[in-house]
């Protein structure tokens, strides 16, 4: 990592087992075994860096309906139920019924298969992990709910297993800083963008977020505390991130200027006080201002401090993407960075297409360092100044495009291909060779057919899953384009 991450990753928790309390006087030592392995599971989920709150064993309908109110008031992002032997479905149908955020059942036995030979009651109970699932798949039904995910394996060497805990917990990760995130706007969509158009009161109803209006002239405001020292800082932070190298075939492109080197530290650190100013979790802007200003200087040369901003945790969206900003927002909570794209051109011979952007990044995914060039004009858009240009690290990619359908209902678009080594364009933008299954021609008409937006968020490893997983959590609509 490059950048150091200011906004933590975070979520809270919840655990309970259950089991049948008829077990207990039967089987002296059972009850304690299960705690064991509730134990165990605990600090596997703990380890991934989530605050954790065990509620213990459920093993009747008294504890279930006493357990159910505790989960509701601990302001949970997921609750996990360790399945720790057979356990009647009231342990669990008024927890279901209750709860509003995830719910998942964790079946994992001590024994990877019993010792048959030597095998006795106790040792099956103790590994009856899977026994009740679907007694409580069903009931869960019954009370008008999904049926819960389930992670079945074994309680330790099952990296399968262990891979599903952590992916759940990059779930309350993601889930717990989009329902509780201040987004900053300022500005407009772009003229004509009509798929930039957001209803921020819809944003709050489907994601929980605040959409915090600010101005523009903050930042002129805030630009006149900066301090000469605090510029010089930043100049050395941004030459240690990034190379300047000499132009080479695109007439727009300079090597980085003393001149656009300290404007852009001057309005990164305006930027960083912005967002400490208004308590930000993020940013959706696009404003002009009045030509030959100070103001249009300041808002056309975001692009270095977002993208430093974006790799520290908040993500910063051009062009006042809404959408596309809670995107970027949600892949970086599940630790895949989350960078601003678009496509770009086709390669028809090599089968890929471009994918990239000419605004703020997600430096931390970057392959090798990025790369800051003097643009002598932003195209399509007015000013000058410094732009980032790097590729995504090769390897897995997976995008997220949060679109609406025509009832104005969110809706999830995925995708996940390759980031291929290979040269891109020396432009002062970010490009990545993305390539996609079945070829790349199928492969857009099909994107384009699901109804994303424009823009998407991009990022490193295959996790369209794990937003799948998200989506469902918030009741939004996701479709995977293959």
């Amino acid at each position: 990592m490059r950048v150091p991450r200011r906004k933590a990753r975070t979520a809270r928790v919840g655990i309970f087992g259950v089991g049948y309390h008829v077990y207990w006087g039967q089987f002296p030592g059972l009850l304690d075994e299960l705690l064991g392995k509730l134990a165990v599971f605990e600090g596997k989920v703990r380890a991934t860096g989530v605050e954790t709150v065990n509620f213990g064993m459920v093993d009747k309908a008294q504890d279930a309906y006493r357990t159910a109110a505790q989960l509701k008031a601990a302001d949970l992002d997921l609750v996990f139920c360790d399945m720790l032997t057979y356990a009647t479905s009231a342990t669990f149908g008024v927890i279901v019924r209750s709860l509003d955020v995830p719910i998942v059942l964790v079946a994992l036995q001590p024994r990877a298969a019993l010792d048959y030979a030597n095998a006795t009651t106790h040792m099956q109970l103790a590994n009856d992990d899977f026994c009740s699932v679907p007694e409580f798949t069903g009931v869960a039904l019954r009370m008008g709910k999904p049926a819960p995910e389930v992670i079945l394996g074994t309680l330790e060497n099952d990296p399968e297993a262990d891979a599903e805990i952590r992916d759940w917990c990059d779930v309350a990760m993601a889930l717990h800083a989009v329902r509780r995130a201040r987004i900053g706007h300022f500005g407009h969509p772009i003229e004509h963008m009509l798929d930039m158009q957001t209803d921020q009161t819809a944003l709050t109803a489907a994601f929980g977020c605040h959409i915090v209006q600010t101005e523009a002239d903050d930042l002129l405001r805030m630009e006149r505390e900066v301090e000469a020292t605090e510029i010089a800082a930043k100049k050395v932070e941004i030459l240690n991130l990034f190379d300047t190298p000499d132009p080479v075939s695109d007439p727009l492109t300079r090597k980085l200027t003393p001149e656009h080197l300290e404007t852009a530290a001057r309005v990164a650190v305006t930027l960083d006080k912005f967002v400490a100013h208004h308590e930000l979790d993020g940013l959706a802007y696009y404003y002009e201002g009045e030509p030959g200003s100070r103001l249009r200087q300041i808002v056309t040369n975001l692009i270095v401090g977002n993208s430093l901003l974006t790799a520290a945790g908040f993500p910063m969206c051009g062009e006042s993407d809404l959408k596309t900003c809670i995107a970027m927002l949600l892949m970086d909570r599940i630790g895949i960075g989350g960078s601003f794209a678009e496509f770009h051109p086709v390669d028809f011979q090599e089968g890929f297409v471009l994918v990239g952007h000419d605004g703020p990044h997600h430096i931390n995914i970057a392959e090798g360092r990025p790369v800051l060039r003097s643009l002598v004009k932003y195209h399509g858009k007015p000013g000058d100044g410094a732009g980032v240009e790097f590729r995504i690290k090769d390897g897995p990619i997976t995008m997220l495009s949060i679109g609406l359908n025509r009832e104005g209902r969110f809706r999830f678009v995925l995708a996940e291909g390759q980031s291929v080594h290979g040269p891109i364009p020396a432009t002062g933008n970010t490009n990545t060779r993305g390539f996609f299954e079945p070829d790349v021609r199928t492969f857009l008409k099909r994107w384009v057919a699901a109804g994303p937006t424009h823009h998407f968020a991009l990022g490193i490893g295959h996790r369209a899953h794990t937003l799948e997983r998200i989506a469902a959590a918030l009741g939004v609509e996701a479709a995977v384009v293959r």
